[in-house]
């Protein structure tokens, strides 16, 4: 494999710290400003970038232009909202609780940035290097639910507390699938690190055959989501991230066209502007740990590493992107149903689908699990998915669909 990029960061990175050889409480902080601050200017950048490009894909979708007015392409109006969101006025409702109204922001952005850190980007680049990363990414992550409610609640607003509400049951129901599509993977790879995560969806045997098309496919073919239990379990996982990160169609703790804004109602200037990044940061931390858990991480064919993990990382974003443009937003009802009686069950199921498959793997080889597995293990899925589907249909909803429109 060449992971050019990450062994030149690696030595640059050792290069810095060795400077500071003789002052051993200095190289510690040099270490953890090395290991930290390029990591989160990297998704700020990221974040700016990806407004931009939503905007672009969703005005796409609808047929028009889309921002084209600041700079080329429209490419620094990122620059200007964030100048404008700098000088609008902070107004604080009167009657809402001063101290919460404003940690609440910064309780979000916290554990979005934190997530991050936990991220494998990179053959040996990691900032939190844990054994139990995975572990503690959802235990950070459960962290979102207190600051959209704390921001919900110090408003002093109906609209706001009704989004706070809405958000604690959205994310609370939505991460018991999430954790349970996340247990088939650590599972199959004995590991909550995320570097050995990475390693076990690659081949071993056919990277270092000397062949050219078995190292090529030997990269990609280990991926968890070619495998039944993983293709499965990556559609729970980011149809779950999708509610995790209030992406659309599960945007519903801030569903204008409902609650105006939901907890953000009564949050302006850079305040909100908060908000907004530490949303992208989260969706972006969800999926950049899908990519590590079903995508193969930063590991491909030619050059493996960093470009590969944002590759895989922005391809999911547009997918997000796409969704968006695409789907409407669900009822709460609808949202809340889908995941405690068909997303739960499905996942729950998924896990007994990944220990056969482990099973059979290690009783009969690889092959014969796969094809077990797409047979037996996805069809048993499919079946199960068909019977839900039935059993939660309204009793209402007799015989096929007639729509009326007004003449």
């Amino acid at each position: 494999m060449n992971n050019f990029f990450d062994h030149k960061i690696l030595e640059l990175g050792q290069w810095l710290e060795a400077l500071f050889n003789d002052v051993p409480s200095l190289k510690i902080v040099v270490h953890i400003v090395l290991s930290t601050l390029p990591l989160m200017l990297a998704f700020m950048g990221a974040f700016a970038f990806s407004t931009w490009l939503e905007r672009k894909g969703l005005a796409r979708i609808q047929n028009r232009p889309g921002p084209n007015r600041v700079g080329i392409f429209g490419l620094l109006q990122p620059l200007a909202d964030g100048i404008k969101m700098l000088m609008k006025e902070d107004i604080v409702p009167n009657q809402s609780d001063k101290l919460f109204h404003l940690m609440a922001p910064v309780l979000l952005m916290v554990p979005a940035m934190i997530g991050i850190g936990f991220l494998p980007i990179g053959d040996g680049l990691s900032a939190l290097p844990l054994d139990s990363a995975i572990l503690f990414f959802f235990a950070i992550g459960s962290m979102n639910t207190i600051a959209v409610f704390m921001a919900g609640w110090s408003s002093r607003n109906k609209y706001s507390l009704l989004g706070g509400m809405r958000a604690v049951a959205q994310m609370i129901s939505y991460e018991i699938p999430l954790v349970l599509s996340a247990v088939t993977v650590i599972m199959i790879a004995g590991s909550l690190n995320g570097q050995e995560i990475v390693s076990s969806q690659q081949i071993p045997s056919w990277i270092g055959s000397g062949n050219i098309i078995k190292e090529f496919f030997g990269q990609i073919l280990g991926w968890h989501i070619f495998k039944p239990w993983g293709f499965a379990g990556f559609i729970f996982f980011f149809i779950a991230a999708l509610a995790e990160a209030n992406r659309s169609p599960f945007d519903l703790p801030e569903a204008d066209s409902e609650i105006i804004a939901g907890h953000l109602t009564e949050y302006s200037g850079f305040k909100y502007a908060i908000f907004f990044i530490a949303e992208y940061i989260s969706a972006f931390a969800i999926a950049g740990i899908a990519v590590t858990l079903f995508l193969g991480g930063w590991s491909g064919p030619l050059l493996s590493g960093i470009p590969w993990f944002i590759i895989k990382l922005f391809s999911l974003f547009a997918v997000m992107i796409w969704i968006r443009g695409t789907l409407p937003r669900l009822r709460v009802d609808q949202l809340m149903g889908y995941a405690w009686k068909f997303l739960m069950p499905l996942a729950i199921l998924n896990i007994f689908v990944a220990g056969l498959y482990y099973f059979a793997e290690q009783q009969w080889g690889t092959m014969i699990a796969l094809i077990g597995g797409w047979i037996f293990g996805f069809g048993a899925l499919q079946l199960a998915a068909k019977g839900l589907s039935r059993l939660n249909k309204s009793p209402l909803l007799k015989g096929k669909r007639v729509y009326q429109f007004a003449e």
